[in-house]
């Protein structure tokens, strides 16, 4: 679901931080306590602009639209006719697969060069498949630029052997190439109803639609087998139950076909497993399930083993799918989510898979219609989302998202979130606990052009309610966001409450702007939070609306390299900035979060902060004592406090007792001005100047009397280091 709603160090590929293992991103120091993040691939990932070769590295870009941007490690090499990129092999492998991307409106072929020989086959490219417009999202601009193919190069290669791929006649941009050992095809199970002995063309030439369906219903009980070939369908199937459905491999096995199984319901016991499907979608079209899966397994089923590319989504569950497991399959080159539990999920899991390039979310849970229950998605890798976010989950009752590894999202997307935004209703808002546990995050994090402010990697967000679920993120790793790290937000703007939130055991390794980005009322705790390498501040602490209320950043211990506070509520953070330096004339109260020890009707602590002379805040009437207290987010010199009712003559006259005490914590309070009589007069503007003298990040007025109404009242507090 894409949420409606940069200039940083680049991680090189291979170095002390990181490196390509086994098909993604692994941490290499320090050793993890826990599991490792990600899936167990069979397969070796190799960046293009870590090999060999005579084309143009472009990158790296963080801009939303660009090729750069949608890059794995946000680079990649790009080849004119003739020039070729040589990549290292890192492992036993026989077959190699590509992501690469032409021009839009242009297709071709890939030269492949094993050892300096030159292969008959070669790489089919084209743009068919890639630059999706999605005008209905917004925010949303041409994206999904990149593709994917493959190939068995027909022989063995050994690490370190050399393959080359080269551009013949048309421009090709080269990302990252996977080299794989593909075995030999499976044998046919016994006793299992083949396909093809119900009048399947494994040639691709006719349409094998009737021959599945007549196999599947001869097999009930049993397998259903696919040899290998190509089988063409041209509709879905329906109707499928108690049944197991099985290729020979999924370099083997391959169904052409945009939609395989629609059904709203099923007895449950599917099994599909090891084989292809790869579609024909090249626009998203919401309206049509052009999806692997539509609707309904059943309880009990299983997906593994499966290779699915260019279809509009992978699985879009929905109905029961009570303890499906989905596991150890390849999402590629989706136009929309890779997977969608849209609701009903019970003891779901979803684990040790790989997405890339996918259309919006990669992994999502959304809780429509019924919430999703006990489910989990755990040990996936997820690299270069383009229009959403990594993993999303959308309301649901004790979920799980635990040891995934997420690299380079894009535009209007987060490595996670974790998200109260409804979209539809009937939605079901996050309850009882939801558990972060275990995920690293790469250069995850994007600007939202609809808000015109960026997005973290791990973001927690009350877009259409507050945050009631209890919150528990432990032992992550944020490495080279190019903003923040932890984002907690109302992205509907309405400033609903992000709160029961700890952060426990995590590790910042270079974040663009901030550690924490606090943009909505409500509370997290940290514990064992280290940062290194941040670029401006350690915390933004600016909720909105300004006067909604305040995030509390609670310091659980054990946490360094971020105990700095973004000064200026008035201007956003940009990546490797640092904080602006203190501007004497700058009101440092306006905007921030301001709390009361009452209010009167709609007279809030936030209209003393606003800006606005005309609006105010009024305490509880008949019981002084009363107090309003700001947060300037950090310690500040505060020299003079200047304190505003409403300038209008129906404002009669009238003095207020007061004195002005300060804190460095928010617990422990000194007096910092004694108490005193302050008279505000229409005829002078109705403002009182008080000087003061102290190193103070919270101001907090005492109010004990006011002759022109029974309660405190201040239209503004503003507060000067001059």
């Amino acid at each position: 679901m894409s949420t409606i709603g940069s200039a940083v160090r680049s991680m090189s590929v291979i170095g002390t931080a990181v490196a390509v293992a086994a098909g993604m991103l692994v941490a290499l120091a320090p050793a993890p306590a826990h599991a490792a993040a990600g899936a167990s691939l069979p397969f070796t990932s190799v960046e293009a602009e870590a090999a060999a070769g005579t084309g143009t590295r472009i990158g790296p870009d963080h801009t939303q639209g660009t090729l750069a941007s949608e890059a794995s490690g946000r680079q990649a090499v790009r080849l004119a006719a003739g020039q070729r990129v040589e990549f290292t092999v890192p492992r036993a492998a026989n077959s190699v697969n590509v992501a690469y991307s032409v021009p839009d409106g242009q297709s071709g072929s890939l030269a492949v060069h094993v050892n300096g020989q030159r292969l008959a086959k070669t790489l089919p490219v084209t743009s068919k498949y890639s630059y999706v417009d999605t005008p209905w999202i917004a925010g949303a601009k041409t994206h999904h630029l990149y593709d994917n193919t493959r190939m068995l190069l027909g022989r063995n290669v050994q690490a370190g052997d050399k393959v080359a791929v080269e551009a013949t006649g048309v421009q090709v941009t080269v990302d990252v190439a996977d080299f794989e050992q593909i075995a030999d095809p499976a044998a046919k199970p016994s006793g299992a109803v083949s396909v093809t002995d119900h009048g399947a063309d494994p040639g691709g030439q006719g349409d094998s639609t009737q021959a599945f369906r007549s196999a599947i219903a001869a097999a009930q009980g049993g397998t259903v087998w696919i040899p290998p070939g190509e089988y063409r369908l041209t509709s879905s199937l329906s109707g499928v139950q108690n049944v197991t459905i099985r290729g020979a491999g999924s370099w083997h096995s391959i169904v052409r076909g945009s939609r395989f199984i629609d059904q709203t319901g099923s007895a449950g016991n599917v099994h599909l497993k090891d084989f292809a499907v790869i579609g024909e979608v090249t626009e998203r079209v919401d309206s049509s399930p052009d999806n692997f899966v539509n609707g309904s397994l059943g309880p009990n089923s299983s997906v593994s083993g499966m290779w699915l590319q260019h279809l509009k989504v992978g699985l879009w569950l929905t109905g029961t799918n009570d303890n499906l497991v989905v596991e150890n399959n390849r999402f590629l080159d989706m136009t929309a989510d890779g997977l969608n539990l849209n609701g009903n999920a019970r003891g779901v899991k979803v684990r040790n898979n790989f997405l890339r390039n996918q259309g919006d979310d990669a992994l999502a849970m959304w809780s429509l219609n019924a919430p999703d229950v006990n489910s989990s998605f755990e040990n996936n890798t997820i690299s270069q989302p383009n229009l959403a976010n990594g993993i999303a989950v959308y309301g649901g009752t004790d979920i799980t998202v635990r040891n995934n590894l997420i690299s380079d999202t894009n535009a209007l997307g987060s490595g996670i979130a974790i998200s109260n935004q409804k979209f539809l209703d009937p939605f079901h808002p996050l309850s009882g606990t939801i558990t972060v546990d275990g995920n690293t995050l790469v250069r995850t994090g994007a600007m939202n052009p609809n808000w015109n402010h960026p997005m973290g990697a791990l973001r927690v967000d009350s877009y259409d309610s507050a945050i009631e679920a209890q919150v528990r993120i432990t032992d992550t790793t944020v490495t080279d966001s190019p903003y923040s790290a932890f984002e907690f937000v109302s992205g509907s703007g309405r400033g609903f409450a992000a709160k029961n939130i700890t952060v426990d055991g995590a590790t910042v390794n270079r974040a663009g702007t901030v550690v924490v980005q606090a943009e909505t009322q409500g509370a997290a705790t940290f514990r064992d939070v280290t940062a290194t390498g941040v670029g401006s501040a350690g915390v933004y602490n600016c909720p909105y609306p300004a006067g909604s209320g305040t995030f509390t950043v609670t310091d659980g211990g054990g946490n360094s390299g971020w105990d700095s506070t973004w000064s200026d509520c008035s201007t956003w953070p940009q990546p490797g900035q640092g904080n602006p330096g203190p501007d004497p004339g700058r009101n440092l109260a306006q905007g921030r979060p301001a709390t009361a020890t009452g209010s009167q009707d709609v007279y809030t602590p936030g209209k003393a902060v606003d800006g606005d002379a005309n609006s105010y805040w009024e305490s509880a009437n008949h019981a002084f004592p009363q107090s309003l207290t700001v947060d300037l987010g950090s310690r500040q010199s505060v020299r003079r406090l200047v304190l505003k009712l409403p300038p209008q003559a129906v404002w009669g006259a009238r003095t207020q007792t007061l004195s002005v005490q300060g804190s460095g914590d928010g617990s422990a309070y000194s007096t910092v001005v004694a108490s005193k009589d302050y008279r505000f007069d229409p005829a002078t503007g109705n403002t009182v100047t008080i000087p003061v003298s102290g190193d103070l990040r919270y101001v907090r007025l005492h109010v004990t009397g006011n002759t022109g109404w029974p309660a405190a009242q201040f239209s503004e507090v503003e507060a000067y280091l001059s």
